[in-house]
């Protein structure tokens, strides 16, 4: 996996704004976990308003320019959108990126994409020309299509970089269902919660394979640039999915040991990922069925030197926040340190904007959750006894998530 901190920068040409905003869109999603992949983008200057132009056009040209330049916002490319979201979805679904691929340097033409893809009808064509459009595709003289840099490093399956995966299960089958229901939730504060999501066995198996991934490359960057892990012995991975952060961990640190508490179907599917690991490592991280945010956790005080919440505290309500920092307090022993990762905003609370998107997207599936910032967070810190002047706040995903670092005295 690529190391953390690429991300999808792109700023398309005309008419291509509704492309900008997915894309960058995708790009939050992935980095949830799985991507950490993409800081290259293209960049074409935005267009000018036509002289006589119908005012309809006129007035989303101006958005366009106003947008780039901070003024206000850019009201179609946020209201469309979810289009080319779902052509990227769709792209990924039909194995469209992976039959251009394949076609080699000349590209793939139309009727070889309908046999490949099985889909003999106009619609594909429809597709192609929305891929290429938001520039995920190139069509040739000839009328062929080649794969953009970015889709050919990130959408395609043989890539080592690929992380389709977790856009097309993830993304693009669970995530997108449920934002569409944020009106509802906003209106009635009904919406499942995570333990009551992930009872569903299949649910909880596409979004922790999907997820592994780019929990790994997180994991790897977290390791190799923002924390030391000499001297920890032993560490609880608290709602730890399919254990990435501990494999990582632990294989970077000799003769640590790892608990991972995770709910019941998390822990079924996650145990098959772990069976995909080096034997030493298999051996030094045990997977215990908990919800998290139960009152009572199976551990001993003092018995850990490291804790670690990643995407834990924006997944739970408000209230519980708290008794969770408290529990981690107790299992700490003095000198341990507690680890919160998660989709934050800044402390003045206007942005920025992908992570105040992840934490509206939370709300989904927990209604009564809280929209994270660093204060948040370290205030609750105090409350459950850590030394809130020792706390170093930390950018991990450049504009998405943040790492807060609690110490025990």
């Amino acid at each position: 996996q690529p190391l953390l901190l690429y991300a999808l920068r792109t700023r398309f040409a005309a008419m291509s704004t509704v492309s900008r905003t997915i894309t960058r869109a995708a790009r939050a999603c992935w980095f949830k976990g799985s991507a950490v992949a993409a800081r290259q983008a293209f960049q074409a200057p935005l267009p000018t308003p036509l002289a006589g132009a119908p005012a309809v056009l006129r007035r989303s040209f101006a958005s366009r320019e106003s947008r780039e330049e901070g003024e206000d916002v850019d009201l179609d490319s946020i209201a469309y959108g979810f289009m080319a979201s779902q052509a990227l979805f769709a792209g990924l679904e039909t194995n469209v990126f992976d039959h251009i691929a394949a076609a080699g340097a000349g590209g793939a033409s139309v009727v070889s994409l309908k046999d490949a893809c099985q889909c003999n009808a106009p619609r594909l064509q429809t597709l192609l020309t929305a891929l290429t459009s938001v520039k995920c595709l190139r069509r040739t003289a000839e009328g062929n299509y080649l794969l953009s840099p970015n889709t050919s490093q990130y959408m395609v399956s043989s890539s080592r970089h690929f992380y389709g995966d977790y856009l097309k299960f993830q993304i693009g089958r669970q995530f997108y269902q449920r934002m569409g229901a944020l009106p509802d939730v906003m209106k009635t504060g009904t919406a499942p919660s995570y333990a009551s999501w992930f009872s569903d066995p299949e649910v909880a198996k596409t979004y922790t394979q999907a997820q592994h991934n780019g929990s790994v490359a997180t994991a790897k960057y977290l390791v190799k640039k923002k924390l030391q892990l000499g001297g920890v012995n032993s560490m609880l991975d608290v709602g730890g999915g399919s254990g990435a952060f501990s494999y990582v961990f632990v294989g970077a640190t000799p003769g640590l040991k790892s608990t991972v508490l995770e709910l019941p179907e998390v822990c079924k599917t996650s145990e098959g990922i772990k069976a995909q690991q080096p034997a030493d490592v298999q051996s030094r991280v045990n997977f215990v069925e908990l919800d998290a945010t139960s009152p009572d956790w199976p551990v001993n005080d003092g018995e850990y030197d490291l804790v670690l919440m990643s995407y834990i505290s924006g997944s739970v309500p408000e209230p519980i926040i708290a008794a969770l920092y408290a529990n981690a307090f107790k299992a700490l022993r003095p000198g341990g340190r507690l680890l919160v990762h998660d989709f934050m905003v800044n402390d003045s609370l206007d942005g920025p904007a992908l992570g105040a998107l992840w934490g509206l997207q939370h709300v989904t599936v927990n209604a009564d959750g809280l929209g994270l910032c660093p204060k948040e967070i370290i205030d609750r810190f105090g409350k459950a006894g850590f030394d809130v002047s020792k706390c170093e706040t930390m950018e991990m995903i450049h504009g998405m998530t943040k790492l807060i670092v609690a110490h025990k005295n």
